[in-house]
């Protein structure tokens, strides 16, 4: 047994018990870049169909002064 095992005591034990039912570090990151990762894809959906709705009342406008 170590002087930090001595200091700190089981830390599997108090990781079992003083922090159970919490998410790890780990899993909120990995569940952050997934959210980040799709609220990017949706973003850019969305400003591709901007461009395209703009684009298409240009065409609308163009074709009315004809």
């Amino acid at each position: 047994m170590g002087l930090l095992d001595r200091l700190i005591g089981n830390d599997r034990k108090l990781a079992a018990t003083k922090y159970a039912g919490r998410e790890s570090a780990s899993d909120r990151a990995a569940r952050v870049r997934q959210h980040q990762h799709r609220a990017r894809g949706i973003q850019e959906a969305a400003q591709q169909g901007q461009a395209w709705e703009d684009a298409d009342r240009q065409r609308e406008r163009t074709r009315g002064r004809r």
